[in-house]
C-alpha cells in the first residue's frame, strides 16, 4: 500500500501556494493620499448637515444656474425630460401612483445639496461651486414651496429645511450617540 494520498498532495500544494503568494511584497503601485488630497475628495454631507461647506445661494441665483446647467436635462422647473423629474409628486407617495422626486421622497434637503454638488451636471460632475450648489438646491426646493421664493440657503439654514417626507422613513437601528 502506497503512502501517497492525493488529498494530502492537494492540501500541501494549496498551503505552499498561499505562503508564496502572501509572502510576496505588494507591487508598490500608488502612494498614500496627503491630507489635502483626502480633504478635496471627502465631500460627503450627512443628513444633519455635517460636512456642509461654506457658501450660500438664493432661489433667484439658483434659477439662473438651473437654466444654464440643469434645464436641458431636467426640463423647465424640474418637470423632467429627458432626465428625471426633480419636482412635483408631493403628497403622492401613499397613492396608487406615487411620484418619487427628490422633493417628494427624500427626507433631507442636505441630500439634494450633496447629490447636486457631487454629481451634477452629469457632463461635468463636481464643477458647480458651493454657492451654485446651494442656489440650485434652493431653486429646486422653492418650486414646490418647500422654501420661500426669497430663500437663501447655507450651512446653517439648509439642515433646518423641513422636507415633505421628513418622517416617511423608518429607522431600523438606534441613533448614534453623539
Amino acid at each position: 500500500m502506497s503512502m501517497f494520498r492525493p488529498g494530502f498532495l492537494v492540501i500541501a500544494l494549496a498551503i505552499g501556494w498561499a505562503v508564496s503568494v502572501h509572502g510576496q511584497q505588494h507591487p508598490n503601485l500608488g502612494r498614500p493620499l496627503t491630507p489635502e488630497e483626502v480633504k478635496k475628495i471627502d465631500i460627503t454631507v450627512a443628513t444633519d448637515g455635517t460636512g456642509l461647506p461654506p457658501g450660500s445661494g438664493s432661489v433667484s441665483a439658483g434659477a439662473v444656474v438651473y437654466g444654464q446647467k440643469c434645464q436641458s436635462c431636467h426640463g423647465a422647473e424640474g418637470s423632467g425630460k429627458p432626465q428625471d423629474q426633480l419636482t412635483g409628486g408631493v403628497g403622492t407617495l401613499a397613492s396608487a401612483k406615487p411620484v418619487k422626486t427628490p422633493v417628494s421622497y427624500w427626507s433631507s434637503a442636505t441630500t439634494i445639496f450633496d447629490y447636486v454638488r457631487r454629481s451634477m451636471p452629469i457632463t461635468a460632475p463636481q464643477s458647480l461651486t458651493n454657492d451654485e450648489a446651494y442656489a440650485v438646491t434652493a431653486y429646486i426646493l422653492s418650486i414646490d414651496g418647500v422654501v420661500p421664493k426669497d430663500a437663501v440657503l447655507d450651512a446653517k439654514s439648509l439642515p433646518r429645511v423641513k422636507m415633505p417626507n421628513k418622517d416617511g422613513f423608518v429607522r431600523w437601528w438606534p441613533a448614534p450617540q453623539r
